[in-house]
């Protein structure tokens, strides 16, 4: 046997997984197409992650934490939804022990943070190949890479995006669900302060967010259909600072393109099942989350943590069992919160007058409610503790 636990694809669900399995006694190896390089030094990718206080827990318990800049580190610590030209916004500001919602932190930092941990782990990194094969046996598992080279292990565990390949080699489907829209991402600096707060703002044939980070530069967050989006990124850098300005409605004040630009197609996914034999899924393998609700990789930590409990209790991590039982928390964790968000993304990407006049009384009802927004802000901070993976 190789390893006792092979993942496929080092993002920051499975890097998080290797690190999570630090002093069980598992062998990990970790199998990457990218190159080695691009995994332990990630470019910038646009995505800033809205970190949960539970995801903060599990990258502090897994030593992860300290490997991302505190400068990079930005404050979240109100979010306001706004819909079309309506005055009254539904305001989330954190209650009490004066912790903000959350924290923003870049996509590209946590995954290199992650990939220091699980390397001093001793997870075992196989980049550069992408896997041909899959044979899930009754003993054991063997994952075939490009070039021929086979790897033997007691569990499989398909980390490989929403997109997964891996997954289809199991024969486990997936819901996709197409939003029809492509999201445009990039740093912006503007005129005016934005306070640490967030803003949503559904407008009509546009849903545009605005992130705060450190200083007076913000995210943003623009959907458009595809043709728009496409447009827009080829625009010459003057031009989209002034585009985002108007779209924006010069809330900020002016604002310049303070980077690069990225785009990715809005597609959600939720797997019919998240494990099977020697087998199971982890991130957005298992559930890809519309970004609505920020909690695409945070549903990935939690899920590293609930896999490396029930891998660490198992005496064999292959056995049928412990898979079934991260399946059924993992599934009871993240189902509720992806049908509502989609439900949440249909309705307020529709420009029709049912729905125009639906989520503006939704809007109105949070604003007005102390107990709606309490149960939202607890959604969006996940105040509750949950599950913190151990270390050694």
């Amino acid at each position: 046997m190789d390893c006792d636990v092979a993942i496929i694809g080092a993002g920051p669900a499975g890097l998080a997984l290797a690190s999570a399995l630090a002093g069980s006694g598992l062998g990990v190896t970790l199998l990457e197409k990218a190159p080695e390089g691009a995994i332990a030094d990630p470019a910038f990718d646009g995505r800033e992650i809205a970190l949960t206080r539970k995801s903060q827990a599990i990258l502090r318990a897994m030593g992860a934490w300290d490997g991302i800049p505190a400068a990079e580190v930005s404050p979240l610590r109100e979010a306001r939804v706004l819909n079309g030209g309506q005055a009254l916004a539904l305001r989330l500001k954190p209650e009490g022990d004066g912790e903000p919602l959350g924290r923003l932190v870049p996509n590209h930092l946590i995954r290199r943070a992650l990939h220091g941990t699980a390397m001093r782990a001793g997870a075992r990194l196989l980049a550069g190949r992408a896997v041909a094969g899959l044979r899930l046996g009754r003993d054991a598992a063997t994952v075939t890479l490009e070039g021929g080279e086979a790897v033997a292990s007691r569990v499989v565990i398909a980390a490989d995006s929403r997109f997964s390949e891996t997954r289809k080699r199991a024969g486990i489907g997936a819901a996709m669900v197409d939003f029809g829209g492509t999201m445009v991402l990039a740093r912006m600096e503007h005129e005016a302060d934005h306070g640490g707060v967030a803003t949503e703002w559904f407008g009509h044939g546009q849903t545009i967010a605005m992130l705060p980070l450190n200083g007076k530069v913000s995210s943003v967050v623009l959907t458009l259909p595809p043709a728009q989006a496409a447009a827009v990124m080829v625009m010459p850098p003057e031009a989209f600072g002034a585009e985002i300005t108007r779209r924006y409605g010069g809330r900020l004040g002016r604002m310049v393109l303070a980077g690069t630009r990225h785009a990715y197609p809005l597609v959600g996914a939720y797997a019919h099942r998240f494990a099977g034999h020697r087998f199971a899924l982890l991130g957005d393998a298992a559930v890809g989350m519309h970004p609505v609700t920020a909690h695409g990789l945070n549903f990935g930590l939690s899920g590293a943590a609930l896999l490396a409990e029930a891998l660490r209790g198992a005496r064999d991590p292959g056995e049928a069992p412990a898979l079934v039982r991260y399946a059924a928390r993992h599934r009871r964790a993240t189902l509720p919160l992806f049908l509502a968000t989609n439900a949440v993304a249909r309705l307020y990407t529709d420009d029709r007058v049912p729905a125009r006049l639906a989520r503006a009384a939704l809007i109105g009802a949070g604003a007005a409610l102390a107990p709606v927004r309490r149960a939202i802000v607890a959604t969006l901070s996940e105040t509750s503790h949950g599950l913190v993976p151990r270390r050694g």
